[in-house]
């Protein structure tokens, strides 16, 4: 995906990746099986991410993040990949049931 973003607030470049960097979620609270130990990297080459090289990162559970840079319009544009199946249908469904058994609802 190619995005684009205006943030509620002013930060940094460096704020914005600090943010990702540090991201961690209640599935790596929890240790869950399916979810990856950094659910976001980020790439700081100018080709990337690419689908080759990147879309099976942390198993095809983690999102990569690269090509951050300040947007004429908005605030920032970046580009992002995940693995389509993993990360989305099939993953995203394992990790959901895991949550749910991980909270006694399931």
């Amino acid at each position: 995906e190619s995005v684009r973003v205006r943030l509620a607030r002013p930060a940094t470049i460096d704020d914005v990746r600090d943010a990702w960097i540090s991201f961690s979620g209640v599935p790596q609270e929890l240790s869950l099986p399916s979810a990856p130990a950094r659910p976001i990297i980020i790439k700081e080459e100018k080709d990337r991410p690419q689908p080759r090289l990147d879309r099976d990162a942390g198993e095809g559970m983690t999102t990569v993040i690269g090509r951050l840079g300040r947007d004429t319009i908005l605030d920032y544009k970046f580009t992002l990949i995940s693995h389509n199946t993993i990360r989305g249908a099939a993953g995203a469904a394992l990790l959901n049931a895991e949550l749910l058994v991980a909270r006694g609802l399931l």
